[in-house]
């Protein structure tokens, strides 16, 4: 699912892979949010504060959100810059990267919230958001623009209009189409909003705290290898059986 590009992409690896991200996206926005009461996962909220502040000309508050903003849209840049840098280089998958980085800060949080009281939410959050712009550009990448995880407007805007489009198509090949496009839509949701179950239930009722964001780590990073070992396992088969063909 982070291997495939292109036309070797199907409906199935884009599923698999909104899934597991939009799961990853919810638990660190209920765990941000809980912790820090900012959004973690997007910057729609954040622009409209950063206005306000500076129409009421408090420049400082509307400095940190724009800072909201910037970390967010660093993080979608440093994603889409390290994929084209490396893309050159066939023996390694580009996304791993990206995904590998993100890990890495979700659990250096959860590790760091463990040993140290946190003085600067703010630069956790800065973290956070730059973790979900690395997020939500790779996915864009690797799915062609079809999947995003980190926030849902846009993802209802496209099912309503989908939904509604249900009742005007006749031909058989689009409606189903849009019915795969709708599904993929539906289980975005369902896993972001599964993702911020799981994350409040280990924030609040375990008192995990931020290390919520280590087991979204570890899901992330779990999946990722799981590709890698499933794709090195279907590539030794192939060559097996056109071996066994040879001879």
């Amino acid at each position: 699912m982070f291997r495939h590009k292109n036309k070797n992409r199907t409906f199935k690896h884009n599923l698999q892979i909104a899934t597991v991200l939009s799961l990853v996206a919810g638990m660190v926005n209920v765990s941000g949010f809980l912790e820090f009461k900012q959004l973690t996962t997007n910057v729609t909220g954040h622009f409209a504060l950063f206005i306000y502040d500076l129409t009421n000309f408090d420049f400082w508050k509307g400095t940190i959100y724009f800072l909201y903003i910037f970390s967010f849209l660093f993080g979608s840049f440093t994603s889409s810059f390290l994929i084209e840098k490396y893309r050159a280089n066939k023996k390694l998958n580009v996304f791993v990267i990206p995904t590998v980085i993100e890990s890495v800060i979700l659990i250096s949080i959860a590790l760091f919230s463990n040993f140290v009281a946190i003085k600067h939410p703010n630069a956790i959050a800065y973290l956070l958001l730059f973790a979900m712009g690395l997020q939500n550009s790779y996915v864009t990448k690797i799915s062609n623009a079809i999947v995003r995880t980190t926030h849902l407007t846009g993802l209802f805007t496209d099912l309503g209009i989908e939904i509604s489009q249900l009742f005007f198509i006749k031909s058989a090949p689009h409606k189903q189409n849009l019915k795969s496009t709708i599904k993929l839509r539906v289980y975005i949701i369902l896993f972001f909003f599964g993702g911020g179950l799981i994350g409040g239930f280990f924030f609040s009722k375990l008192n995990f705290i931020l290390n919520t964001l280590s087991i979204a780590a570890v899901i992330l990073l779990i999946s990722l290898f799981y590709d890698d070992f499933r794709y090195k396992l279907i590539k030794r088969k192939r060559k097996y059986n056109q071996k066994k063909l040879k001879n």
